[in-house]
């Protein structure tokens, strides 16, 4: 009895122990967590915020360093100005719901094959292309479907048709709308890919139960649950367009009006040095991304609640 009393008595304090052994491991884990951060809100905080915070700060600047909203006044009454962000607007909605479109069959068509190699292949592909940017990009291009490009010549020597006497070309709108979607597609693939893992069997089987048809099943089902996910993909292709600089500088050579060219002329001077203009138009691209980035990080909600995380 007296030995059963104490080990009675000595279980509270025990239970007491583990719990505080048990506090002190979740506190070191956390502690440990937040250090291996630091580095990356290191980077964040130094190449991120603070020029960020320069550009927003020096766009209400003078060249004498004096307060003024000159540089958005003449931003948003320069006819240039608007037209170029309504084309690089227009450009990343389309380049996106077409990067989007075929992304997402493209997906489907990885996501359905049985071979496991040839999938892992494929998407490791998907992340090489998605990655293939750029200066490199736009002479891939040209040397391809440029005015003297491989398929250009191959069809004009073996079909004797002429591309560019059919209206088409390279170095237009429509042309970096093709270079655009070559890296849009590919970033699609690995973004909905995910999603269509979650898609849960069970669902399919018990819509077949019930005697749904598979364009039914995809309307009322699949569809609604991935719909959040497609748009926060969407978003994703917008904003990847939307802040491309070097692909359309190497094609278009300025000859199109987008605002990250735009910048880049009023800045390095090549028509003449305005670097308020160029902060005030920093700060509008950043405007916009920021409403991106809104909708995108809404849309994950949405997919969490559907995963159940």
């Amino acid at each position: 009895m007296p030995g059963s009393v104490k080990s009675i008595e000595a279980t509270p304090a025990t239970s007491l122990a583990q719990t505080k052994r048990s506090r002190g491991r979740q506190w070191r884990f956390s502690f440990l967590n937040w250090l291996g951060l630091v580095p990356f809100l290191l980077f964040c905080l130094l190449f991120e915020i603070l020029p960020a915070l320069v550009i927003i700060q020096d766009s209400f600047a003078d060249d004498r360093g004096e307060a003024t909203i000159d540089n958005y006044q003449r931003m948003l009454s320069q006819a240039s100005t608007l037209r170029a962000f309504q084309t690089s607007i227009f450009l990343s909605l389309v380049t996106a719901f077409l990067g989007a479109l075929f992304g997402f069959l493209a997906a489907y068509g990885v996501y359905k094959l049985k071979t496991g190699w040839l999938r892992n292949f494929l998407i490791g592909f998907s992340s090489l292309a998605a990655n293939f940017a750029g200066v490199p990009l736009a002479y891939a291009f040209i040397s391809t479907l440029g005015v003297t490009g491989f398929v250009t010549i191959l069809l004009h020597n073996w079909l004797h048709i002429n591309l560019y006497d059919l209206g088409f070309s390279l170095y237009t709108f429509w042309g970096l709308v093709l270079v655009y979607t070559y890296f849009q597609l590919p970033l699609m693939v690995l973004v909905t890919i995910p999603a269509l893992n979650a898609l849960k069997p069970e669902w399919r089987e018990a819509a077949t139960n019930l005697g749904a048809s598979t364009f039914l099943y995809w309307w009322r089902i699949a569809l609604p649950v991935l719909l959040p996910s497609l748009i926060a993909g969407v978003m994703l292709l917008f904003a990847n367009s939307f802040g491309a600089y070097a692909s359309a500088y190497a094609l278009a050579q300025g000859n199109i009006n987008l605002v990250t060219i735009l910048i880049s002329f009023v800045v390095a001077g090549n028509v003449d040095m305005d670097t308020g203009l160029g902060n005030a138009l920093s700060v509008g691209m950043m405007l916009v991304l920021l409403a991106t980035v809104i909708v995108y990080f809404t849309m994950l909600r949405r997919v969490s609640l559907w995963q159940g995380r």
